[in-house]
């Protein structure tokens, strides 16, 4: 990337002091033997659908911690800290552990991997019925991958600048995939009656890896969705990239009005027939966000307020730090993303776009 002329405006100290960051940690509810727990979300971990810092996220035993917006690294991390304290004390109880790895656990038959559960409240059924939905277009198997997801914000960042360190984020991505992949190997549940080039470990009774992967969870066997390939979402601006995801969430797919929004008996298969059920299904390895109020629609806050701040979605779990990310990282991807945001960012065109899925 070159630097642009933007790079000569570079920000103050004091407004590099202003960079908010939050992490939110996945990761599933496992036993000793290093099988996926199948109980019920914990009570002591209080409501999974209203809790601020603990819920689940795909599966009712996948956890994600949620730290607040925080002005230090170490501020960020030390709230994750007594949130995973918190958590593992209570798990302890019933002799689970929370499986710090990206790919998963030894699981079940996909049809028995548990459902994310939130209650009979509107908004708790429509979070379960979107996860049903998940589980029909993808396989409940895939929605078992867990990850860090760092969210980032500088003082007076405009939407459009945004959207261009977005661009230059997408184009150089693959630097923190060499550098922080860590999910090279999985169990040999996870691809069990699927085509893979994976490599016994060992016996390859308990592993299968790839020679010089790095991260499998954002490969072919991971995040990819052959229904999501037609979708080109351009980042030129907040205009057309809420337009490319209105289209995706409104037009309809052959395999999924097939399966139909219910079942014969009465209950509901997914939210809709479009290639999206809500906007957060779309696959990304970094999105813009703002944060939405009570019965918002993400496009729609994204419409009226423009961008907040960026989500980071590509970074593994660290199997070698406690909670999964080192303070090392978290600064890296600061460098980073300031890097993306103050370099030369033309706009995408449909080629690269293609290029880059």
């Amino acid at each position: 990337m070159k630097t642009s002329q933007a790079a000569v405006n570079m920000p103050s100290a004091d407004r590099l002091l202003g960079i908010r960051r939050g992490i939110e940690k996945e990761g599933l509810r496992a036993l000793a033997t290093g099988s996926l727990a199948l109980t019920p979300h914990p009570a002591e971990l209080g409501s999974a659908l209203t809790h601020p810092h603990i819920t689940t996220d795909y599966s009712e035993s996948q956890l994600e911690l949620i730290t607040g917006a925080r002005l230090g690294v170490q501020e960020c991390l030390d709230e994750l800290v007594e949130v995973h304290q918190f958590v593992l004390r209570n798990l302890s109880e019933s002799g689970e552990l929370m499986w710090n790895s990206s790919m998963p656990c030894r699981l079940p038959i996909d049809e028995t991997i548990p459902l994310g559960r939130y209650g009979s409240s509107h908004s708790g059924r429509s979070k379960s019925v979107y996860r049903m939905g998940l589980g029909h277009r993808y396989g409940r198997r895939m929605q078992t991958i867990s990850g860090i997801h760092y969210n980032w914000s500088l003082p007076g960042v405009s939407s459009d600048e945004y959207f261009a360190l977005i661009r230059n984020f997408r184009r150089h991505a693959f630097v923190l995939l060499y550098l922080y992949g860590a999910s090279p190997a999985l169990c040999p549940c996870f691809v069990e009656g699927r085509d893979h080039r994976l490599q016994p470990l060992g016996d390859g009774k308990d592993a299968l890896y790839l020679p010089h992967a790095t991260s499998l969870r954002m490969g072919r066997l991971g995040y990819q969705s052959d229904a999501q390939a037609s979708i080109n979402v351009s980042y030129n601006g907040l205009d057309g990239y809420a337009d490319s995801l209105h289209d995706a969430l409104t037009r309809p797919y052959p395999a999924y009005e097939q399966l139909g929004v219910r079942n014969p008996g009465g209950d509901y298969n997914q939210l809709g027939t479009g290639l999206l059920q809500i906007e957060n299904e779309f696959y990304g390895t970094i999105r813009p966000k703002r944060t939405v109020k009570s019965g918002e629609r993400p496009l729609h806050a994204l419409r009226e307020r423009g961008v907040e701040y960026v989500e980071v979605r590509l970074m593994d779990i660290d199997p070698f730090e406690t909670v999964g990310i080192a303070p090392a990282t978290m600064r890296m991807l600061d460098v980073f993303l300031l890097h993306c945001l103050h370099s030369d960012s033309p706009p995408d065109t449909p080629q690269e776009i293609a290029d880059l899925k």
